[in-house]
């Protein structure tokens, strides 16, 4: 059987990249996804082939630090599923390693907003809707910027603080068997970083930093994720599943 069979996810920043690897893992496992972007047309193109599929996913255009927008992804996915069983808060932005006297006032609340309050938001208000059905599995996705610095204060911040917005909600929902986990992703090759992760320079870095000597892919985050989201995961809430190829192991 699926590992998702007749599971209801919400999975945010699903354009492309690793929000778009997770939404079509979790529909080929069975999963009636709802996925979420601000980039429309993106986002309806792949989903429109999806569908011819004949894998159960449906889009919105979702911008998610909207507190507005939030209640209507919600509203629209009871519409036509009845509950959520599962939310993947992968929506992000990188802005690269600026200096803290380059990071600017507007990109440090754009940054934090994108990144931590969209996530915060997305718990907010699904909560709720998960405590009705007997519970449901959060999915973070952080960045190894979660457990290390080196990556600019802006996303650091968001990331370090995501991480552990993530503990603070599995220590509150276990009660209501609400996991909570995240994930820390290391050099992934994703629409978001392939300017710099394709150059020779950032094919050197990655040899010389990451134990494995290559960049992840998209797919190898989405079935972390997959695992979260599946009952295979059971007792497991509050822990961070690094996929990074050993990088911060260093």
């Amino acid at each position: 059987m699926a590992r998702l069979f007749n599971k209801i996810a919400i999975i945010t920043g699903a354009a492309g990249g690793m929000g778009a690897a997770e939404a079509r893992l979790f529909a080929e496992e069975g999963a009636y996804v709802m996925a979420t972007d601000v980039q429309e047309d993106k986002l309806a193109a792949w989903v429109k082939e999806a569908k011819k599929e004949g894998l159960h996913i449906d889009h919105i255009m979702h911008d998610v630090t909207s507190q507005s927008d939030w209640e209507n992804v919600i509203q629209e996915t009871l519409l036509l599923y009845g509950r959520i069983d599962i939310l993947v808060n992968n929506a992000g932005i990188y802005p690269g390693p600026t200096g803290i006297e380059e990071t600017s006032k507007k990109l440090w609340d754009k940054v934090i907003a994108i990144n931590l309050t969209g996530p915060y938001l997305g718990a907010k208000l699904c909560v709720a809707e998960m405590k009705k059905t007997g519970g449901g599995s959060i999915i973070n996705i952080s960045s190894i910027a979660g457990l290390v610095g080196g990556n600019g204060p802006a996303y650091t911040s968001s990331k370090g603080g995501l991480r552990l917005l993530t503990k603070d909600l599995a220590v509150e929902l276990a009660k209501d068997n609400i996991r909570v986990n995240s994930i820390h992703p290391g050099g992934v090759l994703t629409p978001m970083t392939e300017g710099m992760m394709t150059t020779d320079a950032g094919k050197d870095m990655m040899k010389t930093m990451c134990p494995m000597g290559r960049i992840g892919t998209a797919m190898e985050i989405a079935y972390g994720a997959l695992y979260l989201a599946s009952d295979e995961s059971s007792y497991t809430t509050g822990a961070e599943l690094v996929i990074d190829g050993g990088l911060v192991a260093r």
